[in-house]
């Protein structure tokens, strides 16, 4: 399995729904003009929006790399405003690991599909 795929979990801080759901529409827009390896990239609130999921695909893990470039400062104001916990599914190259160790991504190898 090539592609690789995460889910970002936000747990938004009390106050910053509006400016968290700004910065989302941001990131959708950078995502669909600037990224080409991105396949899948929805996101999702639980039902009193306290919480945001974002489920991804990605065709390979330098793909997660231009998408975290092109996301900039985006992704850093996002982190300001919420707590992140994101997990990576497949084999991510040793670089993306190294780039991404500070966000201490849980990483679940790929076991079988069907």
């Amino acid at each position: 399995m090539k592609n690789l795929q995460l889910t970002a979990r936000f747990v938004i801080h009390d106050g910053q729904l509006e400016k968290f759901k700004k910065l989302a529409k941001a990131c959708m827009h950078s995502t669909k003009e600037k990224d080409t390896g991105t396949l899948q990239y929805d996101w999702y609130f639980n039902s009193d929006e306290t919480e945001c999921r974002v489920r991804e695909t990605y065709v390979d893990s330098d793909a997660i790399l231009a998408h975290i470039g092109n996301l900039g400062p985006l992704l850093g104001e996002l982190l300001a405003i919420s707590d992140f916990y994101p997990e990576l599914y497949g084999e991510p190259s040793e670089t993306l690991v190294i780039a991404t160790a500070a966000l201490k991504p849980k990483v679940y190898s790929h076991f079988q599909s069907m």
